[in-house]
C-alpha cells in the first residue's frame, strides 16, 4: 500500500528546495543589480509607453 504521507513528505521537501534555489537566485539578482553603476533612464510618455508594448508584442 502506498504511504501517502512519505509520498506528501517527498513533495513537501521537492517544493521547499525549488522554493529556496528561486529565493537565492532572486537575491543573487538583487545585490548584482545594487552594485551595479546605475543606469540611465529614460521617462516615457504614455503614448511612447504603448508604442514600446505594441511593437513588443508584434515581434
Amino acid at each position: 500500500m502506498l504511504d501517502y504521507k512519505e509520498l506528501y513528505l517527498d513533495l513537501f521537501r521537492a517544493t521547499e528546495k525549488a522554493i529556496n534555489i528561486l529565493v537565492e537566485a532572486q537575491q543573487k539578482a538583487e545585490e548584482q543589480y545594487l552594485s551595479s553603476p546605475e543606469a540611465a533612464m529614460t521617462v516615457l510618455s504614455v503614448t511612447d509607453a504603448h508604442a514600446v508594448k505594441n511593437a513588443l508584442h508584434q515581434g
